[in-house]
């Protein structure tokens, strides 16, 4: 059963979707790879990351068409290898799981810095989209990413009147192993560390991502839930029970 959404509790998610440590490295992202050449080529292939964890594996395809910046930032992690021994530290039953920048031990790594903000993109955080974790400043996201559990079209850019309204900027989506982050999802949480709450029991490794190369056949991008879109695969017709946020 999905847990019951109350305003302030939803209102108190939205503010956790930060980046609780962020110390800015001395290194500066390269920028983005240069546009592929215009024509009546085909549409470039998104490349993928494998992500293993303690939980098993799931692959994440990416949309640097939609989110260069984005896109460019997690590949130059992943490049070097910096989630490998991070954890899934957030884990929101019914809504999300979020990872990338803690240890074990649940301490922060060191960060490159953070990145303007691409959530004005036309692409929502649908069930399966993977975007990248802020703070309240849109312009904040470093190496933190979440995965939507469920469609969550609140997290979409709405406007430029504040940091919440701006939205999460969507880079790519999972393509693989989504029965994995469901199960990520179904661990049952609570308070560890600087944490008072969301730590999954056990605390979920990321033991490897590691880019496999580009998808022959392009899957087509999450758009809003107005025109319809089919979310990256159907929900869990039953959730096993969890925490009430």
């Amino acid at each position: 059963m999905t847990p019951i959404r109350h305003p302030l509790r939803q209102l108190a998610i939205l503010a956790t979707l930060v980046l609780c440590a962020t110390a800015a490295g001395a290194q500066t992202a390269p920028p983005p790879a240069s546009a592929a050449s215009a024509g009546n080529a085909a549409a470039p292939a998104h490349p993928q990351v494998e992500i293993k964890t303690s939980q098993g594996d799931f692959v994440i395809e990416l949309f640097p068409d939609k989110a260069p910046k984005t896109v460019a930032n997690f590949l130059q992690y992943v490049k070097q290898g910096f989630y490998d021994g991070t954890v899934f530290h957030r884990v929101i039953p019914g809504y999300l799981i979020q990872g990338g920048l803690y240890t074990r031990e649940l301490k922060p790594k060191r960060t490159l810095p953070p990145i303007p903000d691409e959530a004005n993109n036309g692409l929502s955080n649908l069930r399966g989209t993977v975007a990248a974790a802020r703070g309240p400043d849109p312009d904040s996201a470093t190496a933190q990413f979440f995965v939507n559990v469920v469609d969550n079209p609140r997290l979409d850019y709405v406007g430029n009147q504040s940091g919440w309204t701006w939205g999460f900027a969507v880079f790519g989506k999972v393509v693989k192993g989504m029965d994995v982050v469901d199960k990520i999802d179904n661990l049952p949480t609570g308070p560890q560390g600087p944490f008072i709450g969301d730590v999954p029991r056990p605390l979920v490794v990321i033991e490897s991502a590691k880019l496999i190369g580009e998808a022959a056949h392009p899957t087509a991008e999450p758009v809003s839930p107005i025109t319809g879109q089919v979310p990256a695969s159907a929900p869990p017709a039953k959730k096993k029970p969890g925490a009430q946020h």
